[in-house]
């Protein structure tokens, strides 16, 4: 009989197999520049990719050009795939209230129009229970009522090459626009100073 060693017994009855973790999440949100956006979802422990886009319109494959000219009900968004093992869809809320202005309903800093407004698009009941909840919590912390809609999501259409990790491949040109846009000194204006 051939001795087999303890290390290949283990292996061969699955005990030393990697560990599989479970498939990403996803979520959708938008708030104005989906360049913004991605990069502030990027920074955030447990995000695994971000894809900017569209959704929430009538136009099927729309491209940036339609939807920045406005008409097409379509929003520019953000898709977030992330482990639901390091990050909580919850916390992505909570965390996407601070990033944008939820008072203004009628676009975002210096991007104006429907297509530039911020909404968090649920894809089930437990989202939008969530997405509620964190909404609550938010109103409570700035002691006044949020504009931001919560919405059942629809189709999200990725929007065009150029604009994935725009923030990446045209760094200047993204930190002078989203300067001038004012993003940053709003959210402060809104929340504080980071950390405090």
């Amino acid at each position: 009989m051939k001795k087999v060693s303890l290390l290949a017994a283990v292996v061969a009855i699955g005990l030393c197999a990697p560990a599989q973790a479970g498939a990403p999440e996803t979520a959708v949100f938008a708030g104005g520049c989906f360049w913004c956006l991605e990069s502030d979802f990027d920074k955030l422990d447990g995000v695994v990719s971000t894809t900017s886009g569209y959704t929430g319109g009538t136009v099927e494959n729309p491209g940036y050009e339609q939807v920045s000219n406005g008409g097409t009900g379509h929003y520019e968004a953000v898709k977030v795939e992330y482990d639901p093992e390091k990050v909580s869809y919850s916390a992505l809320v909570d965390y996407f209230w601070r990033h944008v202005d939820p008072f203004d309903d009628k676009g975002q800093f210096c991007d104006r129009g429907d297509q530039y407004r911020a909404a968090v698009f649920y894809q089930d009941k437990t989202q939008a229970k969530q997405s509620a909840e964190s909404k609550k919590r938010a109103e409570a912390t700035l002691g006044k009522s949020i504009s931001t809609q919560i919405i059942p999501a629809s189709t999200f259409y990725s929007a065009e090459d150029y604009h994935q990790n725009y923030y990446q491949t045209h760094t200047t040109k993204y930190k002078f626009y989203r300067w001038k846009c004012g993003r940053d000194q709003r959210v402060e204006d809104v929340w504080g100073a980071p950390g405090h």
